[in-house]
């Protein structure tokens, strides 16, 4: 899909006012009752018509997470069920957007969001998750325990109040700001940052109503006001020092689509939000490995046809893309203008504690976690910051930067592998991170580690965020990277040998 072409801006007053305007739809647009949908793992919430005062708290589907459920799959059985998994997320984007076409109506009848909605959600839910287990059964011969009780979603009702109460849900609702202190753990508020009042969001207080889905001014802090982090790991002796960068642009030919080959393939707008690309031009959910061997690539080195892709980020400005009546875009609450980054870096590093293996071809790594906001952030795993101010990162809020500083997102990747599978049933278990003293866990082994990293020269201030799910409110939390190695074996060694050698190589 192509962009939509617009000049640069560029001068102070024209940033200014898009912050400003970004101030007042992102966190300051008061509205009379806000009712939204998200996914999320549990079944805690408060049964329907249990609001109080509806005007001022925000209704939350919770449904327990299928995917997280079922680690273990067959491989025989794994295209049915990721379809299933798919067509669930479809199934709660399609209860949010019940929700918001009928939310004056649950205003003035909560017991209509059970009716309505939750009810069909949950038959649609028990047809999938029987689905899952006939697919399961067909293959092994036995049924997988406990599916019907995935089926059940439940409604809570979030008071405005709640603040960082510590269960990883709040993202940044709450009248407080917790920062995270800039320790990169924190992910939803498990509180360990510094609550800073109304004095780092955007100067709207914390007791505003949210503008449609997100963002609201409290999910932006200050970078100057966080704390360094801790250092990395030391080196140990016969540590891989060195690098690899591969050049592969910075999307500038606009490849976006709202597909996710990895958690969906085989699923149209298996995302629900757009991703940026770089590297490999036959991504879509229907690439093989066939295809995106024989890939057209933006990478400079032409051995490296691997897939690299990432949320788009938006402003917020009111500005309409040509998505804005498409599936990922503006049919999932994906509104405003897509940038192009100012720079993208990914770069291949070592272990501090050893030598690396090479990866397999076709290896697939998803790192961070789509839903981390409703999951809770056990997978979350972006970093946000600003340039000159990147030793200090953070999970769960996006940067205020300093006017001449850019926000910059980056990911470092899992860098253990089980020696043995290029994925794996809930596409995690196959890699895993290093421990804290930089050593891969029993049964891994270390590989290059990618880090990727993405600049944005956007206006300071609370005026943008990446796509998402819908029911993820484009929390900063749910920030996510993706990719495929398609390395031809030639250019793997090489990335090898730079890696094990100290040497910093393109």
């Amino acid at each position: 899909m192509a962009r939509t072409s617009r000049k640069k801006r560029s001068t102070l007053t024209n940033r200014a006012v898009v912050a400003a305007a970004a101030l007042f739809l992102g966190g300051g647009g008061l509205i009379a009752v806000n009712v939204y949908a998200s996914a999320g793992e549990g079944g805690s919430g408060a049964p329907p018509g249990q609001f109080g005062n509806a005007t001022r708290q925000m209704s939350t589907i919770d449904c327990p997470d299928a995917g997280i459920a079922l680690p273990d799959v067959p491989d025989g059985a794994r295209p049915e069920v990721d379809r299933e998994l798919a067509a669930m997320d479809t199934q709660i984007t399609d209860a949010y957007r019940e929700f918001a076409d009928r939310k004056e109506r649950i205003a003035r009848d909560p017991e209509l969001a059970g009716n309505a909605v939750l009810g069909p959600l949950r038959s649609r839910r028990a047809a999938s998750l029987d689905r899952i287990g006939t697919a399961v059964e067909r293959v092994e011969g036995r049924r997988p325990q406990g599916l019907e009780g995935l089926a059940e979603c439940s409604l809570r009702a979030d008071d405005d109040d709640n603040g960082g109460d510590g269960d990883g849900q709040d993202g940044g609702q709450g009248g407080g700001d917790d920062n995270g202190s800039g320790d990169g753990q924190d992910g939803g508020g498990q509180g360990d940052g510094q609550d800073q009042g109304d004095g780092q969001d955007g100067g709207q207080g914390g007791d505003q109503g949210q503008q449609g889905n997100g963002p609201e001014a409290s999910d932006f802090v200050d970078i100057q006001s966080v704390e360094p982090a801790a250092d990395r790991p030391r080196n140990r002796r016969g540590a891989s020092r060195g690098t690899f960068t591969t050049d592969c642009g910075r999307n500038e030919n606009g490849k976006f689509n709202p597909d996710n080959v990895i958690a969906a393939p085989g699923v149209s707008n298996g995302a629900h939000h757009m991703h940026d690309y770089v590297g490999n031009q036959a991504t879509d959910a229907f690439a093989g490995d066939d295809q995106l061997a024989a890939g057209e690539t933006t990478c400079r080195n032409q051995g490296d046809r691997s897939t690299y892709y990432w949320p788009v980020l938006r402003l917020q400005n009111g500005q309409d893309e040509n998505d804005v009546d498409a599936d990922g875009g503006g049919r999932d609450q994906n509104t405003g203008e897509i940038q192009t980054p100012s720079q993208v870096t990914l770069t291949f590093t070592g272990s501090p504690a050893g030598k690396v293996t090479a990866m397999p071809r076709f290896l697939r790594i998803i790192t961070g976690d789509a839903k981390a906001f409703t999951n809770g952030d056990a997978n979350a795993n972006a970093s946000w910051s600003c340039t000159g101010f990147e030793d200090r990162q953070l999970k769960d809020k996006y940067p205020i930067c300093p006017e001449g500083s850019q926000v910059v997102r980056s990911f470092a990747f899992q860098s253990c592998w089980d020696g043995q599978n290029t994925d794996s049933a809930n596409h995690r278990t196959h890699v895993a991170f290093a421990q804290d003293d930089g050593r891969c866990p029993d049964g891994f082994r270390a590989i290059p580690q990618l880090v990727q990293r993405i600049v944005y020269d956007v206006p300071p201030g609370p005026g943008f965020a990446v796509d998402s799910f819908p029911e993820q409110l484009h929390k900063p939390v749910t920030d996510h990277g993706d990719f495929i190695n398609v390395f031809d074996e030639k250019l793997m060694k090489k990335v090898v040998s730079c890696v094990n050698g100290g040497r910093k190589c393109r």
